[in-house]
């Protein structure tokens, strides 16, 4: 399966989450919420019970605004705050409206400081939840002596009852955290790896493209040259130009479609033919070394970029390539006497970029530059 169709699948299934996190968080806050209602039902004003019932709504309200946030990572920052805030307003307000209902006979507002306290995880630090709970025990426990309730029932519920949602809460609100945080850990990896393979790709394009476009340069400028001189020649020329255009337009579209293996020993004929039609004495192995894929591969992309810098910006009299194989591993080097000051370096686009595809191979690619001769070394590891 592609990443194009994982990924509406796993957005999918992390709101199928969230919304049995919502469902499952609102369940317990409201059951706390919903049982200061028992005090409504003992309360013989009805005054007290329309401004118990308006507090209660208000808070339930505020609540439900907070635990949606809670698990709505994509909700503006200034809503959060507004949910918050209007939590804190209503909590407050609670105490007049709601402490006064079955005063002595049910703790009313102990549900409500419960639900406060199972509240708190989700909206400030361990510090703040700390604090918040202290608070609403403090609250409930002066509500009960004012009107006459039991302290120890209105703390065992604010406190006990309080920090056992709390605990529930956070730990549902940190299991969806974990899921936001793979979610996005995923995005991220696919990201990356599309990122990767563009590098890649315009590396391929660049290894290939690269010596392919400078040999036919060089070989249509020297079919003009010998257009007048010797126009049978010049012929020979132009048809191998368009032969290598050929060539190139077939390993692009190679590339493109991921089929990039090559045959080092063509390859080195055709690198060795080409040096030598441009004035460069090639010394080459008689017979190369049989490498597999993918190591070939790897040792001919460094095989293009070299001789390519010997065409580009050397002038070289003689080239040497030497390839051998210790064990599981494969080396290769060429060398040439014609580095100068202007010449290609460890740091040049081409070989940088070598050096990381070498690198990502488990090999190693080393430049140096010795009087005239500049050496470029490849290594990577054979299959066993």
């Amino acid at each position: 399966m592609t990443s194009e169709a994982a990924t509406p699948r796993a957005d999918r299934r992390l709101l199928r989450a969230r919304r049995a996190t919502l469902l499952s968080l609102a369940v317990g806050m409201w059951a706390t919420v919903l049982l200061p209602a028992v005090g409504l039902s003992r309360e013989p004003d009805v005054g007290r019970v329309a401004l118990g019932a308006v507090g209660i709504l208000a808070f339930a309200a505020t609540q439900t605004a907070v635990l949606y946030a809670a698990v709505t990572p994509w909700l503006a920052q200034r809503w959060r705050r507004r949910a918050q805030l209007g939590l804190a307003v209503v909590a407050v307000l609670t105490v007049p409206l709601v402490a006064p209902v079955a005063a002595g006979v049910w703790p009313t507002w102990a549900w409500l400081g419960a639900s406060l306290v199972g509240m708190a995880p989700l909206v400030v630090r361990l510090p703040g939840a700390l604090a918040v709970t202290a608070g609403a025990l403090l609250v409930s426990a002066t509500v009960a002596w004012w009107t006459g309730g039991s302290v120890g029932r209105s703390l065992a519920v604010t406190g006990g009852i309080g920090v056992g949602v709390a605990a529930v809460n956070r730990f549902q609100v940190w299991f969806w955290d974990l899921l936001v945080e793979a979610r996005q850990g995923q995005a991220a990896q696919g990201r990356l790896a599309a990122a990767e393979e563009r590098l890649r790709f315009a590396r391929d394009v660049h290894d290939l493209l690269g010596h392919s476009l400078t040999v036919i340069a060089l070989k249509a400028e020297l079919a003009a040259r010998l257009a007048p001189v010797d126009p049978v020649r010049a012929g020979r020329e132009a048809a191998e130009v368009q032969r290598l255009a050929a060539s190139a337009l077939a390993e692009v579209r190679e590339s493109v479609h991921g089929y990039r293996a090559v045959d080092l020993g063509e390859q080195l004929a055709a690198v060795a033919e080409v040096l030598r039609s441009c004035g460069v004495r090639c010394m080459v192995p008689p017979s190369p070394v049989d490498l597999p894929q993918p190591a070939a591969t790897e040792l001919a992309a460094v095989l293009r970029e070299a001789s390519t810098n010997v065409l580009r910006h050397s002038r070289a009299d003689w080239c040497r390539i030497h390839i051998d194989r210790e064990g599981n591993v494969a080396r290769m080097t060429v060398a040439n006497d014609g580095a100068g000051e202007s010449g290609p370096d460890e740091h040049s686009h081409g070989l940088r970029g070598l050096a990381d595809r070498l690198a990502a191979a488990g090999g190693e690619l080393r430049v140096r530059r010795q009087d005239a001769v500049f050496t470029v070394e490849a290594t990577v590891p054979v299959p066993s």
